[in-house]
Order: C-alpha cells, then structure tokens, then sequence
C-alpha cells in the first residue's frame, strides 16, 4: 500500500503525440481515468479537421485530472510533438517528477504505464524504457525487421545494449526531460536521438511490456519505413561519422609524425639492420613519439566532440591511456615482426595496415569501457 500511496502523490503526467488517432485513444483515456492516472497530455500533431470530435471527447476525458490537450498546424512530427508536451510540462508542472510516454493506437495498457511510472519512482534518475517482446510470427514484420536491424546497429554504434529502439512508451526523468527540449529531431528519429543522449547523462533501465497489435493486416501506423528509416539511420551516422572523423584526423596526424621520427631515428636504428632489436628499437621509439601526441589529441577530441562524456576526466583519462599504451605496443610488435620477416626499408605502409584493424576495436573499447559514464549501464 506504501508504494501505491507514493505512486499516487507523484506527480508524472502521461504524454500522448497524437496523429489521426481512431477509438483506440478513447478507450485508453477511459482506462487510465478510471484507475485515477494522469494528468495526462495530449498533443494534437496537426491531424485533420475531421478528427476533431474525437480530440473533443479526448479532452473531455483528460479535463478530468487536469489535463491538457494541445493542438496545431500543420503536421511536424512526432519528436516535435513530444518536445511540445515537454515543454509545456517543465513551464506548467515544474514539481513533476518526469513524465510517461505513451502511444495513442492502443499499443501500451494502462497496466504497462503504471509499470513504468512505478519504476520511475523507484530510479527517478534513469530513463525507464519499456521494451517489447519481438516474435517474428505475432507481430508485423515491419516492427519486426526494423527494430532488429536498428538494434544492432544502435548497439555498435552507440555502445549501449537496448532491446527496443522504437518503443513508444518510456518514463523520462524531469532534469533529462527539459535537456531533450533542445535535442534535435523532429519526427520518429527523435526517439532514437533521445536513446543516444543517455549516454553520460542518465542511467538506462529496460522493463518487459506487452506486445500488442490488433493483426499483421490491420496494424495501422504513422511510421514510413523508407524515409523515416533513413532519417533514423542518419542520426547514427552522425555519431559514427563523428567519430571516423576523429580517428582519422588522429591517424593521419599519427603516421606523419611516426613518418618523421623515423627519418630522424634512421641514422640510429637503420631498418636494414640484421638484428631485430634495432629494427624494433626504431620503430618503437617512432611508434611511441608519434601516438603520445597524437593520443592527446585524440582523446580531448573524443571526450568533448565524439561522445559528449560525462565521466570523470581523470578515470576516462587512465583508461584511454592504458588503452593507448595496449594500442602502441601491439602495433610495434605487430609492425616490427612484419618489417623483420620482409627485410623492409620502411614500415609506414605496413603501420597503416595494422593501425586500420586496431582501429575497429579501439572504437568498441572507447565505447564501453573509456568514456561511458556509470550511469549509462543498462538495467533489466
């Protein structure tokens, strides 16, 4: 009963984007006013004049708990229709604790919001995601396909686990909630682009929901899977571009300078030696020159442009230079062996070879382990 009082003083109002929506919106405002849950806030996101008499009676329902029913024109999407209800939440309802996410097609029960409010209450830091069931065979295979792919691309490229990018339903806590007025995205990428702004700013819990569609035939919804797709996958190809961008300008300042300190180590460590120990002494010494300053270039460029970390300076420092040094001696070796076994005169081209692999993996162990906070770790 302790938990159910706290649930019903918490004040988390439920957000509904709503486009063209049909009886199933009724039923839902019906069902959340008959447990006593709200207020809820309803945006009218530009749907014709012939849907009216549905929102009149919306808001007729949510007028009840002191809802809010907002409306304009024309169309502007889904993300902007959520950013519209935050808004008017954070200058309204400054003492909410955050707010529900909700669909308006009768996807998300009344029984899965009170789940996900009820562990916003528990963790009001994180960003509480309601995750779906994905079986091929019940569900269209829209959903289906799309949310597979995205997913494990979302995973390599975000370096964040989540089981359902798409979910509609979602509990934002209130400080995360006013930090995404200003995130870009004004359609069904919005979603997506919220899932990348966990990183370093909140914790990421998943709960189980119901997956519910009335039949793969009658699934209606808004989703355009070509063009709202591209718009999806754009956003994370910003973050990856990003940070190609940055390898690559640390690459390429890395084998110019590992180019020059071999001139200048040459009449040293000459790399027609017979001996491997000079050979690899040379290479060494250049390996070493080079990616220290290239490494702290890199790294400043990682911490505040490619992945926006919030975690703490001096432990992501320490693991990007342990990761560093781990990168340096592999590459040395690597390269020293090949420059041995093939008597080579220079090496650049081999480093460049070996340094392009390291890199792939270099990039997966930032995102998990270097510059993600310990609040990014998601739960179940």
């Amino acid at each position: 009963m302790k938990n159910e009082e706290i649930r019903q003083k918490a004040l988390i109002p439920i957000v509904i984007p709503s486009y063209e929506p049909d009886d199933r919106l009724i039923e839902l405002l019906n069902d959340l006013d008959k447990k006593e849950m709200g207020p809820v806030i309803i945006v009218n996101d530009g749907s014709a004049e012939e849907y009216d008499p549905i929102f009149k009676k919306a808001e007729t329902i949510i007028s009840r708990r002191s809802g809010k029913l907002i409306s304009y024109q024309p169309n502007r999407g889904k993300g902007r229709a959520l950013k519209t209800a935050f808004t008017y939440i954070t200058e309204n309802m400054p003492d909410a604790l955050g707010c529900v996410t909700a669909d308006s097609d009768g996807q998300h029960t009344p029984e899965c919001i009170t789940n996900i409010i009820n562990k916003l209450i528990e963790k009001p830091d994180d960003l509480i995601l309601g995750v779906r069931q994905f079986n091929k065979k019940d569900i269209p295979w829209k959903s289906w396909f799309g949310n597979t792919v995205t997913i494990t691309v979302f995973s390599y490229v975000a370096g964040i686990k989540v089981s359902d990018t798409q979910s509609g339903l979602r509990g934002i806590p209130f400080d995360f909630m006013k930090d995404l007025i200003n995130v870009k995205g004004e359609r069904f990428e919005y979603e997506m682009q919220m899932l990348l702004e966990v990183s370093g700013r909140c914790g990421l819990t998943e709960i189980p929901i119901q997956t519910i569609y009335e039949s793969k035939e009658n699934h209606q919804t808004h989703f355009r899977p070509i063009v709202d797709s591209i718009r999806i996958y754009k956003i994370l190809g910003k973050k990856f571009i990003k940070y190609i961008f940055a390898s690559l300008s640390s690459f390429v300042l890395d084998i110019a300078l590992y180019h020059l300190f071999c001139l200048l180590f040459a009449d040293m460590f000459p790399s027609t030696s017979v001996s491997i120990a000079d050979v690899g002494m040379g290479v060494f010494m250049a390996t070493v020159s080079a990616r220290v300053i290239s490494a702290i270039y890199n790294y400043l460029i990682n911490y505040k442009f490619v992945f926006k970390s919030r975690a703490s300076k001096g432990a992501s420092l320490t693991k990007y230079a342990l990761l560093a040094i781990i990168q340096m001696c592999v590459s040395a070796g690597v390269v020293s062996l090949i420059a041995f076994l093939l008597h080579l005169e220079t090496t650049t081209l081999v480093k460049a070879v070996v340094d392009t692999l390291l890199f792939f993996l270099s990039y997966t162990i930032q995102q998990k382990l270097v510059f993600r906070s310990s609040k990014t770790d998601t739960k179940k």
